[in-house]
């Protein structure tokens, strides 16, 4: 478990402040489910479209235009739930949440309230000092709305999110840090991204987040007055929000001053937190069941069924990487952040008889190339196959290392065979005697100082001796025979 974030007061003269605080926070996480229509209607769910283009009579709340329930919604939800470990609701209902503003046409969003698809399980977080479990009270599904756009002189409102299905996380406040909410956000994530529930695209706003934050004293079992910080669509906005917030009201409190419950906007620009209104309150948004909705009814045959098609999670697969391939924690914990480049590694690993040097290739070279390029290792042209023949030909001495980054820079941009790449080319390595003592003879003549070096006892010379053999053969020799030959030839002359 990470360690409390507390401050002492121990400049303030007055001693009634004098003491530790806690900091409590809890997390509400709006997540965009991989649907192909949207939450009530048969409008698209593509990101990128024209404004206003993927709309109908009822995502724009036309008088009379009735919802229809998007079943995969449901089984999205129920799936999350399964992933966290909370308990699916067989019977639930939706409701109606008023508010008035521009992004909600209808003046009130369709979403749960009292009976939630889903209710606890919890998130194991990470940290340096530990692991700890983050609670999670809900998994509700609602309705997505508007995205306001504001320009220069105007503003505007484009209804496409409008209606997407949007499923909201609700955390407990166990959260003592900025940095246990960071990675609480990056290990969700990551499981519903290896579920198959959310694309997870921060970029495209698939991921969102509301804060909630309070301090009170370490002595103290009753929560402080919080605050909540709005739409903060980054992690990193989320920590670096947290982290003002933080310590925000623990400049109030520890003043003497109090903190006021309010709703807070976050300023990344000038890295604050501004007051935007008070909070509201559960009466104020004045819910009642849907009338133009039947409840939600699933059977415990159903929910099995979903529950039976739950991948295997990235806790679970870090772990199995490391007992079943012997490679180090820290490779595991790269492969396993990406759920495609697990399957891959894996596959190639299967396929190779060094699954170590697989996990080196893929986290040095490929992940490298990957990100250069903007590619997904989905579509790359290096299959995991070719991967394995390359590493192959390294461990049986046929190619040097560094010819074998070009073979992979090659089967990069335009795949092939490793082995008919390395004939075609002339990388294969030089293990010829007759052809290495050519080399070494030269070497010798041209450098006469280093010889001399080696010869008083710097070893370093001879490093340097065997790279100028590597690259007179074009790093076809040999190095370990280079290195052997060079020795017994400068000790013998």
């Amino acid at each position: 478990m990470t360690a409390r974030q507390t401050v002492k007061n121990s400049e303030n003269k007055n001693p009634k402040f004098d003491v530790d605080y806690r900091v409590s926070i809890g997390l509400e996480v709006h997540v965009q489910l991989k649907t192909q229509s949207k939450m009530f209607c048969s409008c698209s769910t593509r990101f990128g479209a024209a404004p206003n283009t993927n709309v109908c009579p009822v995502c724009l709340g036309y008088p009379g235009a009735m919802p229809v329930m998007n079943a995969d919604a449901i089984r999205l939800t129920a799936l999350s739930g399964l992933i966290i470990g909370a308990s699916i609701s067989g019977y639930s209902k939706f409701d109606r949440k008023s508010y008035f503003y521009p992004d909600m046409p209808k003046n009130y969003q369709i979403t749960q309230y009292d009976m939630p698809l889903c209710l606890g399980g919890g998130v194991n977080v990470d940290m340096q000092e530990g692991s700890k479990f983050v609670r999670v009270r809900r998994i509700h599904l609602e309705e997505d709305v508007a995205k306001n756009m504001h320009f220069s002189s105007s503003s505007g409102v484009d209804f496409n999110r409008a209606g997407v299905p949007l499923m909201e996380i609700v955390t407990e406040p166990d959260m003592d840090s900025p940095e246990e909410a960071y990675e609480f956000l990056r290990a969700l994530k990551q499981m519903l991204l290896y579920g198959g529930v959310s694309e997870g695209n921060l970029e495209e706003g698939n991921v969102r987040c509301d804060v909630n934050c309070s301090v009170r004293p370490e002595s103290s079992e009753v929560l402080g007055t919080k605050t909540e910080l709005k739409n903060l669509n980054t992690f990193k906005g989320v920590l670096n929000a947290l982290k003002y917030e933080v310590q925000r009201q623990l400049d109030v409190v520890v003043s003497g001053g109090t903190v006021g419950q309010e709703t807070r906007r976050w300023d990344m620009d000038k890295g604050i937190t501004y007051a935007m209104r008070s909070k509201e309150d559960v009466h104020d948004y004045r819910y009642f069941p849907e009338p133009d909705l039947m409840p939600v009814a699933l059977s415990a045959e159903e929910v099995d069924i979903w529950k039976n098609t739950l991948p295997e999670m990235p806790r679970e697969r870090h772990r199995r990487l490391v007992e079943q391939y012997s490679i180090p924690d820290y490779d595991a914990g790269v492969l396993v952040a990406d759920k495609d480049v697990a399957d891959y590694f894996e596959t190639a690993a299967k396929l190779s008889s060094n699954p170590k040097a697989v996990s080196n290739w893929i986290m040095t070279e490929m992940l490298r190339l990957l990100d250069e390029a903007h590619r997904e290792i989905k579509g790359t042209l290096v299959t995991p196959r070719s991967l394995a023949k390359l590493i192959d030909l390294v461990d049986a001495k046929t190619i040097h290392s560094t010819a074998a980054k070009e073979v992979f820079a090659i089967l990069f941009n335009g795949g092939g065979d490793p082995e008919t790449i390395v004939k075609e080319r002339g990388l294969a390595q030089v293990s010829d005697t007759t052809e290495l003592k050519k080399y070494i003879t030269q070497v010798i003549s041209e450098n006469a100082k280093s010889v001399e070096d080696y010869r008083r006892g710097k070893k370093a010379a001879l490093q340097f001796l065997v790279g100028q053999v590597m690259r007179l053969s074009r790093g076809k020799a040999n190095p370990s025979m280079v290195g052997e030959m060079l020795t017994s030839k400068l000790t013998d002359s």
